[in-house]
């Protein structure tokens, strides 16, 4: 959704105003309308008064947890959600990719990343919102949901049925990080979401087959600890 204006609605949701004065600034010479909250509580009540177009979120906040935040967002909206924190540890981020955040930057970070994570996140939700496509195009990787195949640079690859479930979920979600249990729910059931020794067999299996050089990879680059993140533009 965008304002009378035209412009883009995005939600800042920090405690720090520094942090906050330096977004805003940032994110209005992009063409943005941002609104603020300082707080879990305020958070959720301007998610539901501007319905936001993407939510760039603190973990630590006064009244709450941001993964909390993310859960509630959740219930209702899949507004893309990138997580902007001072935590880099692992284990907080992979919590907050599993709550239903698009997205992990720790703090600090540089203007241009940051916008290019917004670019990639808003594609993302533009392409989920109008996706009926039969084939989905991330990069050098195209995914033919009807003819079941896979093609890099337009050279077909014969995958075996697991593979082409790792290849589909990957490209859906083109450009995010997904975790090793976000995979391993999708492609193999609830009941093996720790099982992570299937997931690095299987991958291993998909960067020989997709991959010029399995050992360095472009098209899926590997998250450390975190899961695997598929390149939404070509790498050189």
């Amino acid at each position: 959704m965008t304002d009378r204006k035209g412009l883009r609605r995005i939600l800042v949701v920090d405690d720090e105003p520094p942090i906050r004065h330096f977004l805003r600034a940032t994110l209005g010479t992009q063409g943005f309308e941002v609104h603020e909250a300082a707080s879990a509580s305020e958070a959720i009540a301007q998610a539901v008064s501007y319905l936001p177009e993407l939510v760039l979120l603190d973990l630590g906040l006064p009244d709450g947890d941001g993964i909390d935040v993310t859960r509630r967002l959740r219930e209702w909206s899949q507004v893309p959600i990138i997580v902007l924190s001072a935590r880099g540890r692992e284990d907080d981020k992979i919590a907050a990719l599993d709550a239903g955040a698009d997205d992990y930057l720790t703090k600090p970070f540089g203007a241009g990343e940051l916008l290019a994570r917004i670019r990639v996140a808003l594609r993302h939700a533009a392409a989920i919102a109008g996706d009926n496509q039969p084939v989905i195009v991330a990069g050098r990787l195209s995914v033919d949901l009807v003819k079941h195949e896979v093609a890099v640079d337009g050279r077909p690859v014969k995958l075996t049925p697991i593979e082409f479930k790792l290849a589909h979920f990957l490209a859906r979600n083109a450009g995010k990080v997904v975790t090793h249990r976000q995979i391993l729910r999708e492609v193999w059931g609830p009941n093996h979401s720790e099982h992570i020794h299937y997931l690095r067999v299987y991958m291993a299996q998909l960067r020989r087959k997709l991959e010029a050089d399995p050992a360095r990879p472009k098209i899926i680059v590997t998250e450390p600890a975190v899961g695997y993140r598929l390149h939404e533009e070509p790498q050189d």
